[in-house]
């Protein structure tokens, strides 16, 4: 807890709250003296040896004032002198300023050598603040009431002349460094791609970033700081987002595609964390539906409040705006403005929910979750510029690189192509498709896993929909990972990508001809995870509003199974709008007519669903009694919960399922059984048909549905 506190202010360039800390104070004087005796020596061996890469003279500074203490400690310890109460104070004073000082050399230690860079200004500022407390702290020190040696007097008063006279030190090497840094970025930001020499003495020789490694934790360093970022620190996340790119840059520009960055590739893959919705399954609790991001369906780590008023998971309506949507998901209202607001009170009961149940609620604080937060951010010139060079480089390695290369190349084509409509137009523009495409039969599960998310990510770009689809054989990969992939997160993002072309209308019929791309789908529907269901749920919409696939959606058991999605939580409310789709041709209304279930589903939705699953569901009803004939209106009509259910949605639906009811009931009032079932509609039908001026104009636009595209960063 100190060291977050710490860390916190230092990067907010101020002193660190005493609070940070409880000073000892139970320890007695021999206790404390020893106390403090340990801690200044473990500094002293901790640190005096380290090679510092930046803030040299600072620290060294730092660690030989802490040895002037060390000797009057071992002085105080070996001569059992009685310690008058004010040097005690100044002790426990020492005991805060010791613990600070460990603190800001860790940082200096443990912090990435950019980061310390550009934060080369603040940290000096802080190595001063220390040391103008010790001179505060020695002025007050009780020197004259404790039986010192000589040496010892000297040697503490010589340190108070020093600290007295200590000015802010900010060396010029480093902060030579520092600007030399940002002239990189001044170039990029002017067109100029740097001079390859000039990168290689600065990261190398300067910096001491020898390998791959290094500079890929350099990288990841920096965008900890992004995720992190406060408002009011600097670098803005603007200048962050550009240096991360130059280091991306730098980093195959420099060191290509290491052997022990392949091998970790292929063989490890790192493990991802699980949704907590599917924690929460486990377990057999019930989530509350508030705490659930209508996006993603996952439980909610950071709510925040958009200019509609509702609410979302940060991170899921960040990844909304940026596909370039300006409306709001859930009600398609036009935003306002972009802001977001922390809902902290709903934050609040989602923890505590948590915490009651035992339920891990860690912030998404991996790398992959911080590109979410700096993808938000307006790109610069620079931070596009080099992440365009930086495409080439890896579009390069994807053409003409080892297998192991390429699959780590499709990697960070996969994470690049997370961060900006920008970089997804450069990367295909720098042919990253045809090569993506032969990796989606490798035999690596990684490779093959990396290259359909990363064409997933590509096709959210509308302009790069078309290169997919136009490349001979894409569709037919993409289905065959869809139906064959390695790993569940292979088939998953392969539904989503399916979703994503089928944005475009004219793709939806050449979608569902595929071979085996609607059976696939609704297998996926039947027998996936959470997610998976929900990619296969949207695609079948998709297709579905194309109404020269009804009869390809009967015929690969996608009616089925998306009947059986009616119960499903998180589905059930796309599955609905699906049918309400298919029932509106005759094949379709005959196929959902046959399915046992079918009507039951769509009561049940009715009932409990949401506002838009309610709609969707009577207006499937509509349909499917218009479309199917006799013997499926009489079978709707006998279901002896349709009657309450249709008045209660005639006078608390929305607008829409109220109009779709009012229809529904004039379908039964003209069968000649309608009053022996129905006698109790009659004030809400006449309610609801005086309210209405036009019923079903146009059924597809009147299936209330939202299609947020979920694009995981695996």
């Amino acid at each position: 807890m100190a060291s977050a506190a710490i860390v916190s202010s230092l990067r907010r360039r101020r002193s660190p709250s005493l609070e940070a800390f409880l000073a000892p104070v139970d320890l007695n004087e021999v206790a404390l003296v020893r106390t403090l005796l340990t801690i200044s020596m473990d500094l002293v061996l901790s640190f005096s040896d380290r090679p510092w890469p930046f803030q040299r003279k600072n620290s060294r500074s730092l660690i030989r004032k802490i040895e002037v203490f060390l000797v009057l400690l071992e002085f105080l310890r070996d001569s059992n002198s009685v310690l008058p109460s004010a040097a005690v104070l100044c002790f426990k004073e020492l005991y805060l300023l010791l613990y600070r000082s460990k603190i800001l050399l860790d940082y200096c230690v443990q912090s990435s050598k950019l980061w310390l860079l550009l934060q080369n200004q603040s940290i000096s500022g802080h190595f001063h603040d220390l040391n103008q407390e010790i001179s505060t702290l020695l002025d007050v020190f009780p020197m004259k009431e404790l039986e010192l040696s000589e040496d010892i007097r000297e040697q503490l008063e010589l340190l108070k002349k020093q600290v007295r006279r200590g000015k802010l030190f900010i060396d010029k090497n480093d902060e030579g460094l520092r600007l030399r840094l940002f002239s990189f970025l001044d170039d990029f930001g002017s067109g100029r791609i740097p001079d390859p020499v000039e990168l290689q003495l600065f990261f190398v020789d300067r910096l001491g970033i020898r390998d791959a490694k290094s500079c890929r934790a350099e990288v990841e360093f920096l965008e900890e700081q992004i995720y992190g970022h406060e408002g009011d620190v600097e670098p803005n996340v603007a200048v962050l987002n550009g240096l991360v790119a130059l280091s991306r840059y730098c980093r195959f520009l420099l060191f290509g595609f290491e052997d022990g960055e392949v091998e970790m590739s292929i063989g490890i893959k790192k493990p991802r964390k699980g949704l907590i919705t599917q924690e929460v399954g486990d377990t057999f609790i019930t989530v509350p539906q508030d705490f659930c991001c209508p996006i993603s369906w996952d439980v909610m780590r950071d709510p925040v409040i958009i200019s509609t008023g509702q609410t979302y998971d940060r991170t899921s309506i960040l990844r909304w705006m940026e596909e370039g949507h300006c409306s709001c998901p859930k009600t398609g209202q036009m935003l306002a403005h972009p802001r977001l607001v922390p809902n902290r009170a709903l934050r609040n009961l989602i923890t505590q929910w948590c915490t009651a149940y035992g339920i891990n609620l860690d912030p998404p604080d991996s790398p992959d979750s911080a590109v979410e937060i700096f993808a938000a951010a307006l790109p610069t010139r620079a931070a596009i510029e080099a992440n365009k060079a930086t495409a080439a480089l890896l579009v390069q390695q994807l053409a003409n690189g080892s297998q192991g290369a390429k699959t780590v190349a499709a990697r960070e084509i996969r994470l690049l192509a997370k961060t900006g409509k920008e970089n997804r137009a450069y990367i295909a523009e720098a042919g990253a498709i045809p090569h993506l495409l032969r990796l989606l039969s490798s035999s690596n599960s990684v490779a093959q896993e990396n290259s359909v998310t990363a064409m997933l990510n590509l096709s959210i770009h509308d302009k790069n929909k078309s290169r997919i689809m136009d490349e001979e054989g894409c569709l037919g990969l993409i289905v065959n990972v869809l139906i064959f992939g390695h790993t569940t997160e292979a088939r998953e993002n392969a539904a989503a990508t399916l979703f994503s072309l089928s944005a475009v209308h004219d793709y939806k019929k050449r979608i569902a001809d595929e071979c085996g791309a609607v059976e696939a789908l609704a297998g996926l529907l039947r027998d996936g995870t959470p997610r998976g269901r929900k990619d296969a749920v949207t695609a079948l919409f998709n297709l579905s509003t194309h109404t020269d696939n009804c009869a390809r959606m009967v015929e690969a058991g996608a009616v089925t199974a998306l009947v059986g999605a009616l119960g499903i939580e998180g589905v059930a409310e796309e599955a609905a709008g699906a049918l309400a789709l298919i029932v509106r041709r005759p094949i379709g209304a005959e196929a959902v007519g046959k399915e046992e279930t079918a009507v039951a589903g769509l009561l049940g939705m009715m009932r409990c669903g949401t506002p838009r699953g309610k709609e969707n569901a009577v207006a499937a009803l509509l349909e499917l009694c218009r479309s199917g004939g006799t013997a499926t209106t009489e079978r709707v009509l006998k279901a002896p919960a349709l009657a309450g259910l249709l008045q209660t949605l005639l006078f608390t639906g929305t607008k829409r399922a109220r109009r779709k009811a009012a229809s529904l009931a004039r379908v039964f009032q003209r069968c000649e059984n309608a009053p022996l079932h129905f006698g109790g509609l009659g004030v809400g039908y006449a309610f609801a048909r005086n309210s209405t001026t036009n019923t079903d104009a146009s059924f597809s636009s009147e299936v209330s549905m939202q299609m947020p595209i979920s694009v995981p960063v695996l």
